[in-house]
């Protein structure tokens, strides 16, 4: 099979993966009205997922990297589209953080091992560039997922919502069986172990462990600040006559800016190296995410609308939010393709999948504690808490790294990956 081809279906199958996850995350602040979650529980609407998540990780690295990857692949296709056929029938809080549990299994086999078949395919001196366009068709199903969750709940509700995610899986499904040839690239033993002591992949996790918390809690965080209730510190925008597509053009911001970059971004982190981008990226995220917060005193001091064609009455920080969470795609899409390289660099030829198994390792802790602090700060605290704790997260992280890289290369240490 040609692997032009191969590629193209593989990045299908991240769109899919991609369109179910964000639009759950649309559709997030709906649940949180309807099932009136607080605290910890609260927290669990997020963490569900990672957990999930977090435990699938180490059995499927070292499954795709012993076996075929393409099978597993195809496993995790199929139980997407079981799950969720199952969302609608939810009709409780530890119903709905069960099935994203579920869900979270099921991303986590997708997830891993359609970016370990692309890192494996790609040509080592364009890996970069075909990551980044494999991201690009990751966050063109964002905002395709963010803006199709809205408008479709607002017209029908949840059924027809999961009823397309189940489609595009099984159509995922039917293309890797179609055109993706099985993998004969299997490893013996457990290379999880000796990447996890690869000098560069020790480097960048001492930022990524951090940076994980920065990007959980900003990006969960950013649509619940859009959708929630004004008296739980939200903006409310759920209570519009299109309060569901508010949020998803929120969400897409994000999306867009992102998938535009991706692929751009990923060629320069080819041709000049890694590291820089990745610092670069990490730091103007943390300075993005201060910002957030601030949004309806920037709307209020511009003097800009509150009401908006079909949407209905939001508020003036209806703008500011979208073109902040745009930029924060943008900061992101500096680093993604950069980081993402780095692991497929180390991982060709000892272990691809067991590598990004070990990056997907490295995030899970962040992933799973952040949403738990998000809803502690946001119930006794205050909601901008979040973003500041988002941000400082971020910045750690980037000190952390360019002072490793400083320590062992001297100043011009980010220069030399």
């Amino acid at each position: 099979m040609p692997e032009r081809r191969q590629l193209q279906t593989l990045f299908f199958t991240r769109f899919a993966n991609s369109y179910g996850l964000v639009t759950l995350l649309t559709l997030l602040s709906e649940y949180i009205d309807l099932l009136d979650p607080e605290g910890l529980l609260l927290g669990m609407f997020a963490a569900g997922l990672t957990l999930a998540q977090a435990g699938t990780v180490v059995p499927v690295a070292y499954l795709g990297d012993r076996f075929d990857k393409r099978t597993l692949l195809l496993g995790g296709l199929g139980l997407a589209t079981v799950v969720y056929g199952l969302f609608p029938l939810v009709g409780s809080s530890w119903g709905f953080v069960f099935v994203r549990g579920l869900q979270g299994v099921a991303t986590t086999i997708v997830g891993l091992l359609g970016l370990a078949l692309v890192g494996q395919l790609a040509r080592e001196d364009d890996r970069g560039n075909t990551i980044g366009t494999s991201n690009a068709w990751r966050f063109a199903a964002s905002i395709g997922g963010a803006l199709s969750a809205g408008l479709l709940y607002d017209a029908f509700g949840f059924g027809v919502v999961f009823g397309v995610l189940a489609a595009i899986c099984g159509l995922a499904f039917l293309a890797v069986l179609a055109w993706v040839e099985p993998d004969e690239t299997t490893t013996s033993g457990f290379a999880l172990t000796d990447l996890a002591l690869n000098r560069r992949i020790l480097t960048i996790t001492s930022f990524r462990a951090q940076y994980a918390v920065a990007v959980t809690l900003v990006r969960t965080w950013v649509p619940i600040f859009a959708g929630v209730a004004a008296a739980r510190g939200g903006l409310g925008y759920n209570a519009a006559v299109n309060g569901a597509t508010a949020v998803a053009v929120v969400i897409a911001a994000e999306k867009f800016t992102n998938m535009l970059c991706q692929p751009y971004t990923g060629t320069l982190s080819d041709r000049a190296g890694r590291a820089q981008f990745v610092f670069a990226g990490g730091l103007c995220y943390g300075l993005v995410a201060l910002l957030v917060p601030s949004a309806p005193a920037v709307g209020a001091g511009l003097g800009l609308p509150a009401t908006f064609p079909f949407l209905g009455n939001l508020s003036p920080a209806f703008l500011p939010l979208v073109a902040l969470n745009g930029l924060l795609g943008v900061a992101d899409s500096i680093r993604e393709p950069a980081s993402m390289a780095l692991f497929a660099d180390e991982g060709t030829g000892t272990g691809v999948a067991s590598s990004f198994g070990v990056r997907d390792l490295v995030w899970r802790p962040g992933s799973v504690l952040a949403p738990l602090a998000g809803g502690w700060l946001t119930t006794n605290v205050g909601m901008a808490w979040v973003f500041y704790l988002g941000a400082g997260a971020a910045f750690t992280g980037v000190a952390a790294f360019a002072g490793i890289l400083t320590y062992r290369y001297g100043v011009t240490g980010l220069a030399e990956w």
